[in-house]
């Protein structure tokens, strides 16, 4: 199984606080990976450093590696604008345009050059249907998609992140806004997704992490204490602190 992202001695500061301390991972291409810990652990930091999101903190600084297809998007000269591109992300909380159904899906496309409409027209639909919300909105398209319900809005919010064909989707705790209903729906949609895409979620969540994932990246205080498959993760972890986190013990 090739992998997607290779991070390398990899460490992240906020002015002088270091958040994240010498993080290897590799995540593998076209798998789900979780990223578990408690509050203020660094999963987040970590999440937004693998497509640069936190360069928008003025007192924000890398060292080490990102590798994506082996390239290091750290390196001088990235377009940033471009890696977004490959990697996508998708919020905690939904966060539609107040704009079209078709005008969210529609925006990313537009701003790369795809604004022909024939061509927006079956990006629209493929991307709704791929996220599994074509059925229930296909006749209501124009209408706002402040009009949706939470769990509609969030894949929503996926259809436009899959609009401009990314490599990778991150998601940072999509579902902890979502009832038990729309988190399942959305857990089935991820699945659905790895078949094509290669995704990195943060959740608070372990039950989901347990269901949802084929890795599992424990983090704990900026450091990565362990990463595993999520089934020798959850049924055999190798450190104590792992076992003590996901028992309840500790965290």
């Amino acid at each position: 199984m090739n992998n997607k992202i290779d991070v390398r001695n990899f460490n992240f500061y906020y002015g002088d606080f270091q958040a994240l301390d010498n993080i290897n991972l590799a995540i593998r291409e076209k798998q789900i990976t979780a990223l578990i810990g408690p509050s203020g652990c660094g999963k987040s930091t970590f999440l937004r450093s693998l497509n640069r999101m936190n360069d928008e903190i003025a007192s924000a600084r890398a060292e080490g590696e990102v590798l994506l297809d082996g390239k290091n998007i750290y390196a001088d000269g990235v377009d940033v604008v471009e890696l977004r591109q490959h990697i996508g992300m998708v919020f905690q909380r939904p966060n539609p345009f107040p704009q079209s159904i078709y005008d969210n899906v529609a925006f990313g496309p537009r701003v790369l050059g795809q604004a022909r409409k024939n061509t927006l027209d079956d990006i629209v639909v493929q991307s709704l249907q791929d996220a599994a919300l074509w059925d229930e909105v296909e006749h209501r398209l124009h209408n706002s998609a402040l009009d949706l319900n939470p769990g509609q809005q969030q894949r929503l919010c996926i259809a436009r992140a899959i609009a401009v064909k990314p490599d990778v989707i991150l998601m940072d705790e999509p579902c902890s806004a979502l009832d038990p209903v729309a988190t399942l729906s959305v857990e089935d949609l991820m699945h659905r997704l790895a078949e094509t895409y290669t995704i990195v979620i943060v959740t608070h969540n372990m039950q989901q992490a347990a269901r949802a994932s084929h890795y599992t990246a424990f983090f704990w205080l900026g450091k990565l204490i362990e990463f595993q498959e999520t089934r020798k993760l959850f049924m055999s972890p190798q450190e104590e602190l792992t076992e003590s986190y996901i028992s309840g013990r500790r965290g």
